[in-house]
């Protein structure tokens, strides 16, 4: 096999392995009623954080083996992944507008990075890497700040996954700069950098554990696989020196690109929340039937007491001789 391929079948296996995980976490926010943001005691949760682990290291593996502008595009199609694997395992069927807003944000997505050109990318200085640490948890601060305030489950679900996704995104940016300082003489000299970037990738995924509460898998998973590489490549143009291919003209494209991405997000947003009233009726449903039929009555009659059960039979005022007994059960009454 060639390196190419090899890169390509590397970064398709990861894709798929995000996939994975990203449905366990969905499920495991569905059935839990633990903990939101780091469920410990789920070994379910344990699964989806290895399941990451190997995505990332065959995402790494791929870059080893293949260009930057072929990988990262491909690692766009954990979403399209997701959708048939959750209908096919756990039975998580994704609708028309589901599958819509999917494909354009990977469209979008694989086209915008797909323009990125990291040709004279340059280092990070240390005062630039703590003043961009700095400014992404401050970022990340206020969107976990909206998402506490936002009233929907869905747009709260979104805000929070665009939260994981800033993290993840400049843990990429800061693995980057890792790397390329990193020597085999001094391995411990980007210690501060691997504990920052380490501080990224856990909240990262603590933050994309709350988002599936709440919202399904597609529209957290989507905005998640979007603004991590949305948010790298934005530090790249302005930090690292790299730029759109094609000059003016990528630009524009990638503009478009980033719009189509963006359209989808809401495609996956409107859906899920379209979605939800439906699904709430038909749980209240389910519990007023239930209700119903502890509380056996039947339709247009009052409750009647049960055989042998005990009624309130006070003294009757007044001479009325063609009564004897007055009843006080709700609306029954006892006459001879």
């Amino acid at each position: 096999m060639s390196p190419l391929m090899l890169s390509v079948a590397l970064a398709l296996a990861s894709a798929v392995a995000y996939a994975a995980a990203a449905i366990v976490q969905e499920r495991v926010a569905a059935s839990a009623a633990g903990p939101r943001y780091a469920p410990l005691r789920s070994p379910a949760w344990w699964v989806s954080v290895l399941l990451n682990g190997i995505g990332a290291t065959l995402h790494v593996a791929a870059l080893a083996y293949g260009p930057l502008s072929l990988v990262q595009p491909l690692g766009a199609l954990t979403i399209v992944f997701a959708l048939p694997m959750a209908a096919l395992f756990v039975g998580r069927r994704a609708g028309r507008r589901a599958w819509r807003g999917a494909l354009m944000a990977t469209v979008g997505l694989a086209g915008l990075l797909s323009l990125t050109s990291g040709a004279e990318a340059r280092s990070l200085s240390d005062g630039e890497r703590w003043l961009l640490a700095g400014a992404t948890f401050a970022a990340v601060a206020v969107l976990f700040t909206a998402a506490r305030v936002v009233g929907r489950s869905v747009l709260r679900s979104v805000v929070l996954a665009a939260a994981a996704g800033v993290a993840f995104g400049m843990a990429s940016v800061l693995t980057k700069s890792v790397a390329e300082e990193w020597t085999s003489t001094a391995p411990l000299a980007e210690w501060t950098g691997l504990l920052v970037l380490s501080a990224f990738a856990v909240t990262g995924l603590l933050l994309s554990q709350a988002s599936y509460r709440g919202a399904g898998l597609a529209a957290p998973l989507a905005t998640v696989t979007v603004v991590n590489p949305v948010v790298a490549a934005a530090v790249g143009v302005t930090l690292f020196g790299e730029s759109f291919r094609y000059g003016a003209a990528g630009t524009v494209a990638a503009l478009i690109c980033g719009a189509v991405a963006a359209g989808g997000l809401v495609q996956l947003t409107l859906d899920r929340m379209t979605a939800s009233p439906e699904s709430l009726s038909v749980s209240s449903a389910s519990s007023s039937a239930s209700s119903s039929d502890s509380t056996i009555a039947s339709d247009g009659d009052s409750p009647r007491p049960e055989v042998g059960q005990g009624v309130d039979v006070g003294a009757v005022p007044g001479t009325r001789p063609n009564l004897e007994v007055e009843v006080r059960s709700r609306a029954v009454a006892g006459r001879s």
